[in-house]
């Protein structure tokens, strides 16, 4: 059977208790039909795994944990399409911050994902496997109340931001005997920042509004290796106010 169908099947009933001691239940939502698996085909760009298509039709999402709402295969709209040109967003924490799948010509697998944050303005690296994502969901949801996705939305995120880790230089890059990296550098100069996400680990990411709501953003083509500008002080204070 499709693991993530026998693990949803599992967990169909299954009650969770909140710290708050509210209760949910675990509910799978209804099935996409042919007609919405067939538009959803049409505005990606690469064919959906044979996997996620039986898993579309068996059910679209599920509802009842931490998260509310998971759903396999809902286009987002909610910006950043410098860093995912074409996102499939997964779940929200209800504070306007997002799960999203980053599919590009090149995806044969429902994945990776990134938990893209506005407050503070992060993209950290969750997982490259739904099924994970998942059952971190589900355990999210049941005492102790601690899973990987707990660890990006709280402790993880504020690491990002307050250290601003893994961050390459443009002088670096540009003299990087990796060819990705030189060539992604030459294409910018001094003011920016560039950070690798080819090969994440759990908890990798970047500061995606580090020098405020305008802060410059680039992706290289469909490589996950990103870059933003950095501004001088007098050119922040001055973005306030536009």
């Amino acid at each position: 059977m499709n693991p993530l169908i026998d693990f949803l099947t599992q967990c169909e009933g299954t009650t969770f208790v909140n710290q708050d001691g509210e209760r949910s239940s675990f509910k799978l939502l209804p099935p996409m039909n042919e007609d919405e698996i067939k538009e959803l085909t049409s505005r990606i760009p690469c064919p959906i795994p044979t996997e996620i298509v039986e898993l579309l039709r068996f059910a679209r999402g599920f509802a009842g944990t931490w998260l509310e709402e998971v759903k396999f295969a809902t286009l987002p709209d909610f910006g950043l399409e410098e860093i995912f040109p074409c996102a499939i967003e997964l779940a929200h924490d209800g504070c306007g911050n997002f799960w999203v799948l980053d599919l590009t010509k090149h995806s044969s697998q429902w994945g990776p994902i990134f938990y893209a944050c506005h407050d503070a303005p992060v993209i950290v690296y969750q997982t490259d496997s739904l099924l994970h994502f998942v059952m971190e969901a589900v355990r999210e949801g049941k005492a102790p109340w601690k899973s990987e996705i707990g660890e990006v939305h709280g402790r993880l995120s504020g690491l990002i931001w307050c250290e601003n880790p893994g961050v390459l230089s443009f002088t670096h890059c540009v003299r990087s005997a990796d060819k990705d990296l030189s060539e992604f550098a030459q294409t910018l100069d001094d003011t920016w920042l560039i950070i690798d996400l080819r090969n994440p680990v759990l908890g990798d990411g970047f500061s995606w509004g580090r020098y405020g709501r305008q802060t410059q953003l680039k992706r290289f083509g469909e490589k996950r290796i990103f870059a933003y500008q950095r501004k001088p002080p007098l050119r922040r204070f001055m973005d306030r106010f536009r």
